[in-house]
């Protein structure tokens, strides 16, 4: 898109180039931004024909960032102009955008279409525009939507990477107590054990529960759009973390469990990842309001190593096995499927990443 016939051009930034890195971080720190290169693919700078910066916009992947109009010209349309050129941009790629704002600032999106699709005051909201938006995923639920005979239905959300034994007790458990559940397994491919493959270790791992419905997570449960900070290996639990975290719970309320009907959504205890921690926190702070119980089950533990210390399971502590090869004393943790696909062939690429790895994901 360009600008010519308006009152201000567009340039796009040379991310490689210090002197353009340092011009938009100074533009952004009189806004209130701390500007980090590495958290975009892409930057545009707006400029008045005499040469004044006014605003920029950046995105990475299908999230707008870095969005900001110097006040004197938030009445003009130079927030039109860098938005729509960002817009256009993503969607040259992607079927959706995402924007996260304060909510103070969500109007000046809508009113450039964008709807706004969950809140988490003061920091977040979240906005989304595009030829695919929520309520695609909506009718996706609707397609693998079952009919029960009771209110007795459940959901869990995981991402098992990999599946193990404290998954499937967690699954066993909410299947004995429900009619049906609803197993939602995170899609987002930030994890080490790709989706195709955790999801076909899971299918294989309870296929003997003839009451679990497998469901995609799509973008909108535990996603790295949602909530980038789940797939972060900085433990720090910040004020971000846990708005991101409200986000993604506000949003399987509001839009998932009028679809599916869930009355209960189960989880397990959390003892080793804070960030999964805040997001415990997030459902027994969001969920109960909306009719929704949560019930949280006790993790269960292994049977002890060689020193007698039991830990409980959990799948970081199989990838810390893998990558100390010391996999053979996690083997009793892990269901069939995962103890095959481990010990085969098919898992030395994924093994080598974890161990030349230092992600938590």
């Amino acid at each position: 898109m360009n600008f010519e016939n308006t009152e201000f051009r567009q340039e796009v930034l040379d991310l490689t180039n210090p002197f353009d890195v340092k011009l938009v971080s100074g533009f952004l720190k009189t806004l209130g931004f701390e500007f980090n290169v590495a958290e975009v693919d892409f930057t545009l700078i707006l400029y008045t024909l005499k040469g004044d910066i006014i605003g920029t916009g950046s995105h990475r992947g299908r999230i707008l960032k870095y969005v900001a109009v110097s006040p004197k010209y938030r009445d003009s349309t130079a927030f039109a102009l860098v938005v729509t050129a960002l817009v256009e941009k993503v969607l040259s790629v992607f079927r959706n955008v995402y924007v996260f704002t304060r909510p103070s600032n969500a109007v000046y999106f809508k009113g450039l279409g964008f709807k706004e699709i969950a809140v988490a005051k003061p920091l977040y909201c979240a906005l989304e525009f595009g030829y695919e938006t929520i309520t695609n995923y909506q009718d996706y639920l609707k397609s693998v939507k079952k009919s029960s005979k009771t209110d007795k239905v459940a959901a869990i959300v995981v991402n098992c990477n990999p599946f193990t034994m404290g998954h499937r007790y967690l699954i066993e458990k909410a299947a004995s107590e429900n009619e049906l559940v609803y197993l939602f397994v995170v899609e987002e491919d930030h994890s080490v054990f790709p989706f195709v493959v955790r999801w076909e270790l899971i299918r294989k791992g309870i296929s003997h529960l003839t009451n679990v419905v497998m469901v995609k997570g799509g973008d909108y449960i535990v996603s790295g759009s949602i909530f980038p900070a789940y797939f972060l290996k900085n433990e720090l639990v910040s004020d971000i973390m846990k708005k991101q975290a409200e986000l993604d719970v506000s949003i399987f309320a509001n839009y998932v469990v009028p679809v599916l009907g869930i009355k209960k959504r189960y989880v397990g205890t959390e003892n080793y990842c804070k960030t999964t921690a805040a997001y415990n926190v997030a459902m027994h702070k969001i969920l109960p309001a909306t009719g929704v119980e949560v019930i949280e089950i006790e993790r269960i533990v292994s049977s002890g190593d060689a020193s007698g210390s039991q830990k409980c399971i959990s799948a970081s502590l199989v990838r810390e096995a893998i990558k100390n090869d010391t996999l053979e004393g996690m083997l009793s943790c892990l269901p069939e499927p995962t103890r095959e696909f481990l010990l085969s062939e098919e898992s030395k690429l994924i093994r080598e990443k974890i161990k030349n790895s230092n992600d938590r994901h």
